[in-house]
């Protein structure tokens, strides 16, 4: 369908590729991969006809559409929802009109005898079947299901588009792509946009609905979920994987272990020629030999090592004052727009050190909590912020908020206070925007770039209190791993809102559940709060029944006992009983490894011992004796500590609300 022949493309006086040839077939889900700034978007605005190459062709098949979903769009349109997505069938629409005025003519007109008569009767029947063809009148049900599969309500379909964030609104610019149904889709990043729920709709919609896919995510699960076929961007060309993802990743080190010996074979040989050029270059015997040596040199084509992206972000957050103990106290904290309730009865208490995720479908009221305790909207109910608390605050939308007509130094520069202004090309090449990329300007950033860049701005100033709104987006997979060791490094307390299941597991020790206009706590990181909810998945969690959640963060107030000082004590209490089941559970796990390892030994000595040579060693018949009787002694052992662990587990559940 679409065939790129000898691409090439130059923004400087190096190429950000060369010589890329490729071909997208019929049913092709292509992973488009690379690290930041290798060329991805550039490649996808080329194949839909917004950028031109420098050199090469791309040559689309007849009758062949295209549909196209940048990173950033810039969104400018006064209808509802609904309105807006029926966009998409502006021809279908047209189509029917046309269908209308012919049978008003028809239905007007007494020459039926006449030819013009019947040529018109064979142009509504053409019409009306290819009409019916494209599905006729269910283009407005085929709406209302994207639409509801993206997460928007019903509610909303008569709202005007801009009552919505910009995240929704490319939700909707994402809805118009889809109900077009091109023959060739080129997403950029449309997972950065989308809850679980719609990511998963998505991820269904496009392996089995769309017919052509190349798509640029970072979202590792979802494209191993989409793609059947990657292409690589490295060393200014394309590598090209008919296989999955993680498939790819298996292959590529191979290959780039391969290019490694290759590469070194290539060097000693080089090497060799050079040493014997140097030994006999003044010899007059040796002159054809060397002459020859030149020129198999110079014909000599240097082996290519693929890049591997070494350059790893290095996030160190500075140190800072120590806060009170309890950063974040919430007593009753409530949110209304107009007459709708986004969230009530909200009593929480987020403790100095204590990393925390909020969870739950858009709209639940993760972000408005942020700004309430932000201090950005009015709200009901207690809010207290701690002594000495200072907030460092990373939006979804940070990324966008950035002058694209300034350059990546400037940017940070206008920004930078005292000592740090010394060390900003340091604070850049972290980021890995040193050296000359430090005078890029901002708008020929691809989107992961802005988001690191925007990152950077946190770390101009000490905080302790860290809040993440979606911190992963745009961010590619390496670079997601060392954000989040560092936020595990940091000294402070963190809040971080995301549905990244993979970056939270390990990071958080609790999590706040927002659904159905209540908040609630779990204890534990991200898969104990999975295991509580018998789900493989943050979706599943999120999809239990209404019934089953319960109404507030911490257990309802006591008579004549102070809210904030009822949740401290029942939190110290199920704090110390954790404790104790997870060094029973510890006793336990030291004891069944004692156990493997009688065993294997047991197993080791009856296999000696069968031997004729080892019937008489007495040796191994007393090593084996000891070895059976501490094997009974541990097996004993661990029924006494299961039984504890048991017990433990179970006053843990006596001091856990329910």
């Amino acid at each position: 369908m679409i065939s790129v022949e000898n691409l090439k493309v130059e923004f400087g006086a190096e190429p950000l590729f060369d010589n890329v040839s490729f071909v997208i077939n019929d049913h092709d889900r292509i992973a488009l991969v690379g690290k930041n700034g290798a060329g991805k978007s550039t490649l996808l605005k080329i194949l839909c006809g917004q950028q031109k190459p420098t050199n090469g062709t791309v040559t689309v098949a007849n009758d062949t559409t295209i549909g196209y979903l940048p990173q950033v769009m810039r969104i400018s349109d006064d209808t509802t929802v609904k309105a807006e997505a029926r966009k998409a069938f502006a021809n279908t629409i047209a189509m029917r009109r046309r269908i209308d005025e012919m049978q008003r003519e028809l239905s007007q007109r007494t020459d039926y005898e006449s030819g013009e008569y019947q040529q018109l009767i064979e142009r509504f029947t053409q019409e009306n079947d290819r009409y019916l063809l494209l599905g006729g009148d269910n283009y407005e049900a085929e709406i209302e299901r994207t639409l509801a599969g993206l997460g928007f309500l019903r509610s909303d379909f008569d709202r005007p588009t801009k009552e919505f964030s910009g995240g929704w609104r490319m939700r909707i610019e994402l809805a118009k792509i889809l109900l077009q149904r091109p023959d060739v889709l080129l997403l950029d990043e449309p997972t950065n946009h989308l809850d679980i729920e719609s990511i998963q709709w998505l991820e269904q919609f496009l392996s089995t609905s769309a017919n052509a896919v190349v798509l640029v995510s970072h979202d590792r699960a979802f494209i191993n979920n989409v793609t059947n076929r990657t292409i690589e961007i490295t060393c200014h060309h394309i590598e090209d994987y008919s296989v999955k993802y993680d498939e790819y990743l298996c292959l590529r080190k191979e290959r780039r272990e391969q290019q490694l010996r290759a590469y070194a074979n290539q060097q000693k040989e080089i090497a060799d020629i050079k040493q014997f050029i140097e030994r006999f270059r003044y010899k007059p015997t040796k002159a054809v030999q060397v002459q020859q040596r030149i020129r198999q040199l110079e014909k000599m084509v240097p082996v290519e090592v693929d890049e591997q992206d070494n350059s790893a972000m290095h996030l160190h957050f500075p140190p800072c004052l120590r806060s009170g103990d309890y950063p974040v106290i919430c007593d009753e904290v409530r949110k209304d727009y107009g007459s709708h309730t986004v969230f009530d009865h909200v009593t929480l208490t987020i403790k100095r050190g204590e990393k925390v995720a909020f969870v739950g479908k858009n709209g639940e009221g993760k972000s408005t909590l942020v700004k309430c305790i932000m201090g950005e909207i009015p709200f009901t109910g207690n809010l207290k912020i701690g002594h000495n608390v200072q907030i460092g605050y990373f939006a979804q939308n940070q990324a966008q908020l950035l002058d694209e007509n300034l350059t990546i130094f400037d940017t940070i520069d206008r920004v930078a206070t005292g000592d740090m202004r010394l060390k900003i090309n340091d604070l850049l090449g972290a980021f890995m925007f040193g050296g000359e990329i430090s005078e890029k300007k901002v708008k020929v950033l691809s989107g992961g770039e802005r988001s690191r860049l925007a990152m950077i701005r946190l770390l101009l100033e000490p905080v302790n209190l860290l809040i993440l709104d979606e911190p992963t987006n745009h961010l590619d997979i390496p670079s997601k791993e060392v954000l989040k060791e560092a936020i595990k490094a940091f000294d402070g307390t963190a809040i971080i809102v995301s549905h990244d299941r993979e970056f939270l597991d390990g990071l958080v020790s609790k999590v706040y559940e927002f659904g159905c206009g209540r908040v609630k706590e779990h204890l534990g990181g991200i898969y104990d709060y999975l295991r509580a909810h018998n789900a493989q998945s943050i979706h599943e969690a999120l999809s239990a029944e209404p019934s089953q959640q319960q109404p507030s963060a911490l257990p309802q107030q006591s008579a004549g006992q102070p809210v904030a000082n009822s949740g401290k004590q029942n939190y110290a209490d199920r704090r110390e009983q954790q404790k104790k089941v997870r060094k029973a559970q510890k006793a336990v796990d030291e004891c069944e490894r004692k156990i493997s390892q009688m065993e294997q030994r047991l197993k080791e000595l009856d296999a000696l011992l069968a031997q004729s040579a080892n019937a008489a060693n007495m040796e191994l018949v007393t090593e084996y004796t000891e070895t059976k009787r501490a094997l009974d002694e541990q097996n004993d052992k661990w029924l006494e500590l299961s039984e504890t662990l048991e017990q433990e587990k179970a006053n843990l559940e006596q001091v856990t609300p329910n």
